[in-house]
């Protein structure tokens, strides 16, 4: 855990992601990145200089209409001292069933952006954090590229002005293994995902395409990373002090 708080401390500090007073919406889909940025956050307020309060929500997205258990993810919470909000959606019926989405992620996304927003609010949090990863970071950039044509990612930090609300993107810093270590030396415990198309989209071969660039030419992810944040765009620009 030390190495991840290392990395989220680096984040906060370099995109002044947190301050004073803060209410923190975090995202807990039950993964593996989300359960690590939410300890991370939960730890951190020990020893942070600011003070902030958490509030976990889980969106259940209802795979083939059930229920998800969500059980262990509440435990968790309870364990951190974070209050835990469980809240059940028909987005798989509207995806998958209503809308029969040939390529469902970007509906499905969309859908539980605004849920989130929504929940965040009824929370009175003013913040909500996302728990996108080194490599998400570094895959959005190639999907962006090869996909749209142009440079560009998500922000680590960026203010939705509609809903008064500010997204927060602790995790940018800690690499997909940092987070499989920490999970296996913590032994928390997982959610898996039951999403039909899960392991089957453009990301996912993305992915396997960095993975593979990575193996043959050692450091090329980082370079990648690097690129963007001397890009300056989308809030990642380095800081100057």
């Amino acid at each position: 855990m030390q190495k991840i708080l290392g990395y989220v401390r680096r984040a906060v500090q370099e995109f002044d992601l947190i301050e004073n007073g803060d209410k923190i919406a975090v995202g807990v889909s039950g993964g593996k990145d989300s359960l690590v940025m939410l300890a991370a956050l939960a730890n951190m307020r020990r020893f942070s200089e600011f003070n902030y309060d958490l509030h976990a929500i889980t969106l259940d997205p209802r795979f083939f209409n059930k229920d998800g258990d969500f059980s262990s993810v509440e435990r968790f919470c309870n364990s951190l001292d974070v209050p835990f909000t469980l809240i059940r959606t028909d987005i798989y019926e509207i995806v998958f069933d209503i809308r029969r989405e040939k390529n469902p992620c970007s509906l499905c996304s969309k859908i539980r952006r605004g849920a989130l927003h929504d929940a965040a609010l009824a929370a009175n949090c003013n913040k909500i954090a996302l728990a996108h990863s080194y490599d998400d970071v570094i895959e959005t950039f190639m999907m962006n590229l090869f996909k749209e044509g142009r440079v560009g990612c998500f922000s680590p930090k960026s203010y939705l002005s509609r809903k008064d609300l500010t997204l927060i993107r602790p995790l940018v810093f800690a690499p997909e293994s940092a987070v499989i270590s920490c999970v296996k030396r913590n032994g928390f415990e997982i959610v898996p995902s039951p999403c039909p198309v899960d392991k089957s989209t453009y990301r996912q071969e993305i992915k396997e395409f960095l993975m593979q660039k990575e193996r043959e030419d050692k450091g090329f992810k980082h370079r990648i990373f690097t690129a963007l944040r001397k890009s300056n765009v989308d809030g990642w620009s380095f800081k100057h002090d």
